[in-house]
């Protein structure tokens, strides 16, 4: 992969230049009778696109894998459909590495411990932004997956960050294609930021391990466990999960596809409920789905953990909305530092952005998520009628992540079709209403066997 600021910013500013002035081309052949030339265009480019961020992997492909979650036909904007298609190859098709390079890594970072393996696949089963992964069975008989690291990407990774041009470059293209209005360097600095966190594996086995345990003998969720002995800062072993893929599951019985969707919802809004850690980059290819109705949950490696008073406001800030207190609403918010203490942001400013974050919680119930439910959740996260939230909000990491979060799952529900009682699951959650789903009950049943609350502290934390 290419090394150093220069060598990783100028096939991208050469291939952007030349994607101008193709696209220029296109346009004046299709004004000259060309029917089609624009969206062939299109579609060229972002085959393109998608293998030049495919071998330049670390921040910029994993750029290019936030923005595949992104639905081209909610946004209304044909021209993004093309990339969104190509982009979506790097959750779990990016160019491996050779099974020659695949055996040194693991030579060098493993040495004697190589000798637990009975056997290690050498075709990988996903390759991503930072490493592939492998099957294995270990000498014991335990299947196991294994991470590997892209020789190279930690140095990479480390350029990318010192070169915020670089992904603000990428960024422009792709929101000029997906007519999409956010500030890039906004969106580049968070990117760069958390793909740093993913270079260390050492810190993602921490971070698995602490879900692993958080959720032990959970009814429906499930993680792996980590192979200490066979991990190190570049390999990661850790438990084999079996189950369908995304595109297999979208293809079963909607009930079942039911109910993964609220597993993943209960997943992703339960874990800083319950604890002070949010799973920060869900995608469709980190799920695997299994025909008794338990999802498995794969990639650890960017995990945003809150202190416990910020996890209360930000949750105080959500059922605060779902109650239409919009003056405890700005008083919260200030005090997370969405607002500055002197904003001088109306009451209706304040329900407007209150109210899309609200949006599941608060329409007439059950929800079903269908690709014009996406268009009204992008609309509410990138700005609608001349309103742009990121105007009035000021950055925090809750700001960032825990919206992303939500993008994220609206993308797989609707990928699902699926219909949720999303109030009633969020009542449950925050401990306002008893469950009333079966996944609910076992949920809650199994919170009491652990001796966990069943929902927030509600407690005066003021």
């Amino acid at each position: 992969m290419p090394r150093g600021r220069v060598r990783r910013t100028m096939p991208l500013a050469g291939f952007t230049a030349r994607a101008a002035g193709g696209r220029l081309v296109a346009g004046l052949r299709e004004r000259a009778g060309n029917d089609g030339a624009i969206e062939r265009f299109h579609e060229r480019t972002a085959e393109r696109y998608a293998d030049l961020l495919g071998h330049s992997k670390g921040a910029l492909m994993k750029a290019g894998q936030i923005l595949s979650m992104v639905d081209a036909s909610a946004l209304g904007n044909g021209g993004f459909a093309p990339y969104q298609k190509a982009l979506a190859r790097l959750q779990t098709d990016a160019p491996p590495m050779p099974a020659a390079m695949m055996r040194v890594v693991l030579r060098e970072e493993l040495g004697s411990a190589m000798e637990l393996f009975a056997d290690i696949e050498e075709i990988p089963i996903a390759a991503a932004s930072v490493g592939q992964v492998h099957r294995a069975v270990l000498r014991d008989g335990r299947r196991v997956a294994v991470k590997i690291q892209y020789p190279g990407v930690a140095q990479a990774i480390r350029d990318d960050l010192a070169n915020t041009e670089l992904l603000a470059t990428f960024l422009r293209f792709m929101t000029a294609a997906s007519g999409m209005v956010l500030d890039v360097r906004e969106m580049a600095a968070e990117v760069a930021a958390r793909i740093s966190e993913e270079v260390d594996y050492r810190h993602e086995a921490a971070m698995i391990t602490a879900f692993s345990d958080l959720y032990r003998g959970h009814p429906f969720i499930r993680i792996p466990e980590v192979i200490t002995t066979a991990s190190s800062e570049r390999v990661l072993t850790m438990t084999y999960l079996d189950g369908l893929s995304w595109t297999e599951a979208q293809q079963a019985d909607q009930d079942l596809k039911n109910g993964w969707a609220e597993a993943i919802f209960r997943f992703l809004n339960g874990n800083s409920r319950h604890s002070n850690l949010a799973q920060a980059d869900p995608h469709p290819g980190n799920f695997r789905f299994n025909p008794d109705g338990t999802v498995g949950f794969l990639d650890f490696g960017c995990v945003q953990t809150f202190t416990e008073r910020r996890r209360w406001l930000f949750w105080a800030v959500v059922r605060a909305g779902i109650e239409e207190r919009y003056d405890d609403c700005l008083d919260l918010m200030t005090q997370l530092g969405m607002f500055s203490a002197n904003s001088s942001i109306s009451r209706d400013d304040v329900r407007r952005i209150v109210a899309d974050m609200t949006r599941e919680i608060t329409q007439p119930q059950p929800v079903t998520y269908t690709t014009e439910f996406m268009a009204q959740s992008l609309r509410g996260f990138f700005g609608h009628d001349d309103f742009l939230p990121a105007a009035h909000v000021q950055v925090t990491p809750e700001s960032v992540f825990l919206p992303r979060m939500g993008i994220a799952f609206t993308h797989i529900a609707a990928g699902l079709h699926a219909t949720l009682p999303v109030r009633a699951i969020t009542d449950d959650l925050d401990g306002i209403a008893g469950p009333t789903t079966e996944l609910g009950r076992q949920h809650h049943a199994w919170l009491r066997g652990r001796g966990l609350p069943c929902g927030l502290d509600h407690h005066d934390q003021h």
